[in-house]
């Protein structure tokens, strides 16, 4: 792994050139099918969820993505996912319990949409929702953080058996430009702010944060590798009896 400074490791996370969540669930599923909306008030656009196969078993994959172009980031509040999105994560959560999926959730998000619609669509309770139900699915899950992990937006998301992140990804509690001017009043203090965070994949793992972080993918590159990597780990997790994965995750989140 390329040794780089926090800050860095936030610039690379942010790269608009990253490979996105839908590449990713186009390489690691077939056949996949999106479904939509939260059975109440829409369909968040920064939120895809659906059914695929991996290595021909149905799994449910959530994820938090950004867009590929201007349009579609504004579309999508740059990856800031609305209220309505989060019921839709657990609808489809809640769907995959039901039928014995495991579930796959992919985390591109510098934090929830803060604008004053998402808190009187409650944006707070929904995250709160995530987490309360996340907690206590009885399938396994496993998170990974491919880009930014921002704040409660992320950790919506990111309550699996395991969670893993790539080298070029971080997550935090806020974003640094947040924390230097929370802290010192001055955003330029950012690459500081970045090094006080401990959002780098190394220190986060090395801290019992995430379980593991994983090589870099590129838009075009095989996922097989990746693909197998994360069949191997459902195996694991389905073996357990149901009480111990559920002991065993909410063990892994008291620990910090």
């Amino acid at each position: 792994m390329a040794k780089k400074t926090a800050y860095q490791r936030v610039q690379a996370a942010r790269d608009s050139h990253k490979i996105s969540t839908d590449e990713l669930i186009r390489g690691l599923t077939t056949d996949f099918f999106e479904l939509h909306g939260d059975r109440s008030d829409g369909d968040d656009q920064a939120v895809i969820g659906g059914i695929g196969l991996l290595k021909d078993v149905p799994i449910t994959v959530v994820g938090i993505r950004k867009g590929a172009d201007t349009e579609e980031n504004i579309k999508r509040h740059f990856g800031s996912p609305e209220p309505e999105g989060y019921r839709k994560a657990l609808r489809l959560m809640q769907q995959a319990e039901k039928f014995h999926r495991p579930i796959l959730a992919l985390v591109n998000t510098p934090g929830a949409w803060p604008d004053v619609d998402a808190e009187y669509h409650g944006i707070g309770s929904a995250i709160a929702k995530c987490l309360q139900v996340g907690m206590q699915l009885k399938v396994p899950y496993i998170s990974i953080i491919v880009g930014e992990g921002g704040s409660g937006g992320a950790i919506a998301l990111a309550c699996g058996d395991k969670v893993f992140m790539f080298e070029d990804s971080i997550y935090s509690v806020l974003s640094p430009e947040g924390y230097a001017s929370i802290m010192w009043k001055d955003s330029s203090k950012v690459q500081q702010a970045a090094e006080a965070l401990n959002l780098t994949p190394e220190w986060l793992q090395e801290n019992g944060i995430i379980d593991q972080i994983i090589h870099e993918y590129h838009s075009g590159e095989n996922l097989g590798p990746l693909r197998d990597f994360l069949a191997n780990q459902f195996n694991e997790l389905a073996n357990l009896p149901i009480d111990e994965l559920l002991r065993q995750r909410e063990q892994r989140y008291r620990n910090f």
